[in-house]
This record gives C-alpha cells, structure tokens and sequence, in this order.
C-alpha cells in the first residue's frame, strides 16, 4: 500500500510539473506576441510623425510665403570695395651713422690744448688738440741744421763733380748724407704729426674724454666726432619675410621719440642669417640736414611686403566653417525680401582689420555686416539703413 501510495504521489508530482512548464510556455508566448505587437505599433507611430513632420514643414513655408507680417532677423549691408591695399611687416630700428668715430690719439704724451668743446662743428683736417711735442720738435731744429750744412756741402760737391774736379765717392757720400738726413726730417714731421689730433671728416664734437695737462695713451679714446648729415636705419627681420623684402622695397619710419615720420625704401638686405634668432639684416639710408635725427634713436618700422588694388572688406565679416574653408553672407533680392547666401572667398592678405580678397566677391556685391553672426544661409532678412 505504501508503494502505491508512492506512485501515486510520483504521478501527481510529475502531472504537476507538466502543467507548471505548459503555463510557462504559454506565459512566455503571451509575452513574445505582445513585444512583436509593441513594436509593430511603434514603427506605425513613427511612420505617422514623420508624415506630420513633412506636412507640418510644408505648411509653415506656406505660411511663411502668405504672411506678409512675419518677423524676420534685422541685418544691416555692406558694399563690396575695390581699393588698394597694402600690407606692412612691423619691426623695430636703429638709427646709425657711417661717420661716428671715436679719435684716439696715434702716440702717448701729456695733453698741451684742446681747441675744440663739445658742440662745436669741424671741418675735415683741423687740428682739434695738440699733445706735448718738444722732443720731437727739439729734433727736428737739430735735423735741420744738420740737413741745411748736408745740403750745401751736396750742392758744391755737384759742381765741383760736373766740372770733373774731386772723387765721385766723395759725391756719392755727399748725397747719400743729405738724403738720409731728408729722410730722417721726413720720419720726424710725421712723428709731429701724430703729436696732434686733427678731424678726418667734418662733423660736431659730441663729446671730448681727454683733459688739458693729462697723460693719453693710443688704447685712450681722446674724442668723438659724428657726422649726422646722413644717416641709415638698420633692423633685423625674421627669415621668414626673406622672400617679401628686397632692395627698393618701400618703408614707413616712425620716430616716436621726436615726433617725426618719413618714407624711404630698402638700401640694402644682409646676406647672412643670424643662427641665434634667425634674422637678417636691412639698412635703410635716410638724409639728415637738420641733425634731427640722433645716433641710436629707436625708429618704428613698417616693411610693405604686399600691395595690390581689389575687393577689400572688414576682417570681422570673414568667417570659417568646419573644414576651415573662409565665406562671408551677402544678400540677394527674394520677391519682396532679402535672402541670404553663403559665399565662399579666398582671403589673400588681411592687416590692419582690412582683407583683400582675391576671388568669390564682385564690386556689386552685397554683404551683411551687422548680424552676421546670427543668421544662416538661404534665410530671409531685413535690411536696415
């Protein structure tokens, strides 16, 4: 009885779990058939969005085209211009001069004058101070004395040898005596010469070291001489406007410590790169009859690299899109109203808050200017004055 009690509650168990698997199955099936039939409604639903979506986009641009009261973006207009440009490298100066020496003087001694002062103008070959000179000059008395007697004994000799009278060596010992001593006045007025300063060119004394009754040596600057009648500006600029910048090039010299500005043009470009900075230099020579310009006054400089007549507009109305490529908006005539459109330019040079353009704009072309910032293409706006 036990046994088939068991089996009995073996066959209830086991029923049990047949039943228990067919309502899974079945619950699972219920629950697939209602996810297909989620799904199925959601493509219809989105179907119908984006019919309504393609009617709703239809019937706004129809309204847009009846209402004559709608609210369009205000922009104001800009004409294209053509003018010339021109684009400057803006670099710093010097001003130098050729002829701004310091005199030294060519042999030690003791200052015995000084003619000259600070200030003074000069001229080429005056003496501008002397230095202590008696040894040399006690010598030369001798020499001369010595040279005088040499002479006449030379000259007598030369008469007495034409008429065949005396030796030739006591001719020959004659001559060679009065020209030794010759030469040795000669090397004497030289050494006398060097005994005193004298000016090389003409200029103003700028500034005087030496001091009467003091010692100077040759390794002693004595004076300095300058020459400011002309003058040269000399700047380094970056290797990388080696190409741009040539002899004739045209510059603009602003002085701002005096207040001056001049035109002038390249005299000359440096042939040689400096490795520390990678520079070059340009001189730029300048004439200066009043003196007005010093040595080593700072000068700003600007180099025109570029210049060109074309269409020229603000730098602020030029815009990039996301491959970097430069456009602008202009505006074209649409019915009663204005539309815009994205114009592609190719912008050559920009200075100075000014591009030059060189294609996609005409002289007749319309920009916007103010609000450009704000609209998009093919959109309709108001032009204000």
């Amino acid at each position: 009885m036990k046994f088939l009690y068991t089996i009995t509650q073996m066959k209830h168990l086991l029923l049990l779990f047949i039943l228990m698997l067919v309502l899974s199955c079945d619950s699972s099936s219920k629950e697939s058939q209602s996810l297909i039939d989620l799904k199925s409604k959601k493509e219809v639903l989105i179907k119908e969005m984006n019919r309504i979506g393609t009617e709703l986009k239809d019937i706004e641009t129809a309204i847009s085209k009846l209402d004559t009261l709608k609210k369009l973006m205000t922009v104001t207009s800009l004409k294209a211009e053509v003018k010339d440009f021109n684009h400057f490298i803006e670099v710093q100066g010097t001003v130098k001069a050729d002829q701004t020496i310091e005199l030294h003087a060519e042999m030690g001694g003791t200052v015995t004058a000084l003619l000259v002062k600070e200030g003074d103008a000069v001229s080429k070959g005056q003496i501008l101070a002397t230095l202590d000179s008696e040894v040399i000059d006690n010598s030369v008395l001798q020499l001369e004395t010595q040279l005088a007697l040499a002479t006449t004994t030379f000259e007598r000799q030369a008469r007495l040898w034409e008429q065949n009278i005396g030796s030739e060596i006591q001719y020959l010992q004659a001559k060679a005596q009065k020209e030794g001593l010759e030469n040795s006045m000669k090397s004497l007025k030289a050494q006398a010469r060097k005994m005193k300063i004298i000016a090389p060119f003409s200029g103003i004394i700028d500034q005087v070291f030496a001091k009467t009754g003091e010692l100077t040596s040759s390794q002693m600057p004595f004076l300095r001489l300058v020459n400011l009648s002309t003058v040269y500006v000399e700047s380094e600029v970056t290797e990388t406007y080696l190409k741009a910048i040539k002899k004739g090039t045209e510059v603009l010299l602003n002085f701002r410590s005096i207040g001056t500005s001049a035109k002038a043009s390249i005299s000359q470009v440096g042939n040689f790169i400096n490795p520390n900075n990678r520079s070059f230099k340009t001189r730029i020579d300048l004439e200066n009859p009043n003196n007005e310009l010093k040595a080593n006054l700072l000068a700003d400089i600007k180099i025109n690299d570029f210049k060109a007549t074309g269409i020229v507009i603000p730098s602020r109305l030029v815009q990039k899109d996301s491959n970097d490529k430069a456009f602008v908006y202009t505006i074209e005539p649409n019915g009663s109203n204005h539309k815009v459109v994205k114009t592609y330019i190719t912008e050559t040079m920009n200075y100075n808050n000014l591009s030059f353009i060189s294609e996609g704009l005409l002289s007749t072309s319309i920009l916007v200017d103010k609000g450009a910032r704000l609209i998009n293409t093919d959109e309709d706006v108001k032009l204000v004055p």
